[in-house]
C-alpha cells in the first residue's frame, strides 16, 4: 500500500481494521472545551473502551474528561496505536514528523487526520514509514456509520448488512465494531 493509497476513498474493511486494532489514541489538538468537536471525539473514543491521551500543549499536566493531557507525542509514556491530528492541514506535517520519531517507542501504526485536514506530504512521509493514514475524515463518525450507530439517528451510512451487531457494555446505543468488550 506504501505510496499507492487513493486517500480520496477508503475501503470500509480499511478503516475498520485501524478502528478494530486500536487500542489507544493520542489526540493532537485536544480541548476541554466541551462543545468543541475535539472533546465529542475525545468522550466517544473512551465510551468505546479506547485509550485516549490529550494532546494540548496549553492544557499539559490537566485532564480532559479524567484522562492526563499532556504537551506533546513526545511527553507520552504509555503506547499509543493511532495519533488523531485534530489541527489544521499544514499543522499535520509537523505532528507526523513528530509521531514518526517516536513510532517504535510509543507503538504507533496509523495517523489519522480529522475532517478537513488533508496533507499528502504528511502521508506520504508515515506511509514510508510504514504507517496506515486516514485523511478528511472522523473516527468517531466512521466508527458510528460502521457499527451502525449512525444509523439509528436517521443518517445513511451507506452499509446494509444482516449481521446482528455487536452490543458494548450496557446501554442501545452502544454498538460496537471491536470483536471483545474492553
Amino acid at each position: 500500500m506504501r505510496g499507492t493509497m487513493d486517500h480520496d476513498s477508503y475501503q470500509d474493511s480499511y478503516i475498520a481494521g485501524i478502528l478494530q486494532e486500536a487500542q489507544g489514541f493520542a489526540l493532537v489538538g485536544a480541548s476541554a472545551n466541551t462543545v468543541r468537536p475535539s472533546y465529542f471525539v475525545l468522550k466517544y473514543l473512551l465510551a468505546k473502551g479506547y485509550r485516549v491521551f490529550p494532546i494540548n500543549p496549553g492544557l499539559a499536566g490537566g485532564e480532559i474528561l479524567g484522562r492526563k493531557a499532556f504537551a506533546s507525542i513526545a511527553a507520552l509514556t504509555e503506547p499509543v496505536d493511532v495519533v488523531d491530528v485534530f489541527r489544521n492541514s499544514e499543522a499535520a506535517l509537523g505532528i507526523v514528523k513528530e509521531a514518526l520519531e517516536h513510532k517504535d517507542r510509543l507503538g504507533i501504526k496509523a495517523v489519522w487526520m480529522q475532517l478537513s485536514v488533508r496533507n499528502d506530504e504528511a502521508a506520504r512521509l508515515a506511509e514510508e514509514a510504514g504507517l496506515k493514514v486516514v485523511m478528511n475524515r472522523c473516527p468517531k463518525i466512521e466508527y458510528g456509520r460502521l457499527s451502525g450507530e449512525i444509523a439509528w439517528a436517521g443518517v445513511n451510512s451507506r452499509m446494509i448488512s444482516s449481521k446482528k451487531p455487536f452490543i458494548l457494555g450496557k446501554g442501545y446505543q452502544q454498538l460496537s465494531i471491536r470483536k471483545e468488550k474492553p
